[in-house]
């Protein structure tokens, strides 16, 4: 028989670590740098992201509070995402210092930059692959009750895609071989994506 562990979120879950980053897991990282309109760089990882759409290409990023990148992509309606590698990593965990709007997380976390084509906030040179978005929309939270939350989802088109041609085999992109890092649950727990981790499944006609 099944023990469950079962509770009603808004009265806590009573455990000694909320388990829902846990439980929808593991999570790609929404690596985004965007640009103030004062000019300063910014560069944050958020762990609440996804491809939502393919035509046009939709992608977006949720901000718990308004933090930087949130006001950065509201004011210039542009932002990069930067796909976060195993050998990034470290560089990616310092860029979620907390630190004043006007420090440059690029220079915090050593990392070269390359220069967009479409839109002002640089790439992460190192990274394999980057999308540069124009924002489409910008929608806060809400609860059941109808009430905002200090949550805010960003989405934005990709408008300009780059990919290391070394990731590609065929015309077709290998998930595996930027070794991709995926947020985990607990306070410090990441997943990088293997080929060990492969399989293959075709859908049903």
């Amino acid at each position: 028989m099944t023990e469950w562990h079962s509770y009603e979120p808004a009265q806590g879950h009573g455990l000694r670590h909320d388990p829902l980053n846990a439980i929808v897991a593991p999570r790609p990282i929404g690596w985004i740098s965007t640009v103030s309109a004062q000019g300063v760089r910014n560069l944050a990882p958020y762990s609440f992201f996804n491809l939502f759409a393919y035509r046009p290409a939709i992608v977006g990023f949720c901000s718990a509070g308004a933090k930087d990148s949130l006001a950065n992509a509201q004011a210039t309606g542009e932002f990069v995402w930067n796909l976060a590698t195993r050998d990034l990593a470290e560089a990616m965990n310092a860029t979620s210092a907390a630190v004043p709007a006007d420090r440059d997380e690029f220079a915090l976390a050593g990392l070269d930059t390359l220069p967009s084509t479409r839109v002002a906030p640089p790439r992460v040179a190192a990274s394999p692959v980057q999308f540069e978005c124009q924002v489409t929309q910008v929608l806060r939270l809400e609860g059941k009750d109808g009430a905002a939350i200090d949550y805010w989802m960003v989405f934005g088109e990709a408008v300009a895609v780059h990919i290391d041609r070394a990731m590609l085999e065929d015309g077709i992109y290998q998930t595996a071989r930027a070794r991709p890092i995926t947020r985990g649950g607990g306070p410090a727990d990441y997943f990088e994506i293997g080929e060990d981790a492969l399989f293959r499944m075709r859908r049903p006609d």
